[in-house]
């Protein structure tokens, strides 16, 4: 295994774009610290967003991961230009006659996608506790390290939406295809549950819709802002209810380990049907 992550590794490496893009996502992802430097000083008006709340433990597991998951189309770049890479660069044919088999090569580009996502949910589990422990207001050994669970959710995410990207790479060949084609499944994904929802009913149609893909991987980590207790607050005043349910459930990460599992196994076939 580490001699088919070593040989990913290489590739990349000698990618200029490839290099500037995870570079690029690394920086981005310690971008969120900048979020604390936000400040309004505008007369009796002082507002300073690190001081409400959003990097106290646990909360910041929750709102970082949601956030940092925005930046995962630089890796997905990555991931789609590595496998059009290989078809134009004739790499792919070249490790198969070098000895490569088939399933070696897929599982090379799937240990790649698995290394990309445990970095990155080990990066923003070190971001995030150095945030929480410069401006949370609670830092008890037991607060600290609740809600973990929200990393774990963040890696499965992340694993789940490189495989589609690895799975789409395979099938296209072309990078700004695949990337196409993503969005383009985004919207059909929004068209399904539209049409659903008016055939039949809303319930329904949610149902379905988090058995989908994109969505499944969605809801791994819902939106954070509503969990805020100024947010709650206000709600409450104005006679609204934001009581959600904002945890990660065990099938909704089944769903997601289930898609992943479907789109390697898809990409060994492409590879394995396909005449190179």
């Amino acid at each position: 295994m580490l001699r088919l992550l070593e040989i990913e590794f290489i590739k990349l490496w000698n990618s200029r774009v490839s290099k500037f893009l995870i570079i690029a996502y690394f920086v981005l992802l310690t971008s969120i610290a900048l979020i604390a430097a936000i400040k309004f000083d505008i007369g009796p008006i002082k507002f300073h967003l690190a001081k409400e709340g959003i990097f106290n433990f646990p909360y910041i597991w929750h709102f970082n991961t949601f956030i940092a998951a925005f930046f995962k189309l630089f890796l997905a770049i990555v991931i789609v230009s590595m496998m059009a890479n290989e078809y134009s660069n004739k790499t792919i044919k070249q490790n198969l006659i070098d000895g490569l088999s088939k399933k070696e090569f897929v599982l090379s580009k799937f240990l790649t996608v698995i290394g990309f996502s445990a970095i990155s949910t080990a990066f923003i589990f070190v971001v995030s506790l150095i945030l929480g422990l410069t401006y949370s207001d609670f830092n008890e050994l037991s607060i600290i390290f609740s809600d973990l669970e929200f990393l774990l959710a963040f890696f499965i995410k992340l694993i789940g939406f490189f495989a589609f990207c690895l799975f789409l790479g395979m099938l296209v060949k072309r990078s700004a295809f695949a990337l196409g084609f993503l969005i383009l499944w985004q919207f059909i994904e929004g068209m399904i549950y539209l049409i659903l929802r008016w055939k039949i009913d809303e319930h329904f149609a949610s149902n379905v819709l988090s058995f989908l893909p994109l969505n499944a991987m969605s809801n791994l980590i819902k939106e954070p802002f509503t969990r805020l207790g100024a947010v709650q607050s206000v709600a409450k005043q104005i006679g609204e209810d934001v009581s959600y349910d904002f945890g990660v459930h065990w099938y909704e990460v089944l769903i997601v380990l289930a898609w992943t599992a479907i789109f390697v196994y898809w990409s060994y076939v492409l590879l394995k049907r396909r005449d190179l």
